[in-house]
């Protein structure tokens, strides 16, 4: 187990002294993460409001098909999107393979059906006596509506920290669409699998400990909004 111990001092090295390779990896992670789930949460909150606040002909078909897309395989997506974006796809003009807004596309695809489906959960979760007594004291539909807005607001929490952890550590899509470009495209999960293939163990190690740190902060939030949806 010399190697572990020899590699877990070399990353504590590269994490104190900023090691270029391993800051843009985790840059481009973040950068990547961040944009998919501003794209996800701003198209999933309102249509998984929608599917659990109102009733419509095929709305269970619709639940299904949400739910299903929870367990889509990353490399499924990554495919598809990289079909799309390719040079000879209807999207290639815009030269987005290989670049992070292409990881963009594909990682907000990915975490879209979690926002959608736990959204849409945390709505039908609501007691519906409270809806009727509020139209019964003469709300309105969209006050009505708002109010169960602020009722949910904890669990809107945890489906933002859940898709966050979704995607931060996925690695299919990144690699297909990102293609591991250091500098570049290169992001956290992708550079581990890398290095750990050619036998350097130290860049790969770094980035584990900032994804357990991130996997810490992202536990420690649960239990925040659990906690504070329970007390509300």
């Amino acid at each position: 187990m010399g190697y572990f111990s020899d590699g877990f001092q070399n990353a504590v090295g590269l994490l104190l002294h900023m090691d270029d390779a391993t800051t843009s990896a985790i840059s481009a992670t973040l950068t990547s993460t961040g944009c998919a789930l501003l794209i996800a949460l701003t198209l999933g909150l309102p249509v998984g409001f929608l599917l659990g606040y109102t009733q419509f002909p095929g709305k269970r078909f619709c639940r299904l098909i949400s739910d299903t897309l929870l367990a889509f395989p990353t490399v499924l997506i990554g495919l598809i999107v990289y079909v799309f974006i390719t040079h000879r796809g209807p999207l290639g003009q815009y030269g987005l393979l290989f670049t992070i807004p292409g990881m963009v596309i594909g990682q907000a695809i990915l975490a879209l059906p979690i926002v959608i489906s736990w959204t849409a959960q945390a709505v039908e979760n609501l007691d519906s006596r409270c809806r009727e007594t509020l139209l019964t004291l003469g709300a309105s539909p969209v006050q009505v509506a708002l109010l169960c807005i602020k009722e949910i607001r904890y669990d809107l929490g945890m489906v933002c920290v859940t898709a966050f952890g979704r995607v931060v550590t996925e690695v299919g899509v990144a690699m297909m669409l990102g293609g591991n470009i250091r500098y570049s495209t290169r992001t956290m999960t992708t550079a581990i699998s890398l290095e750990t293939s050619k036998g350097e163990f130290a860049q790969g190690i770094a980035l584990g400990l900032v994804l357990l740190l991130i996997a810490f902060v992202i536990n420690l939030l649960m239990a925040w909004f659990r906690r504070k949806g329970r007390l509300a």
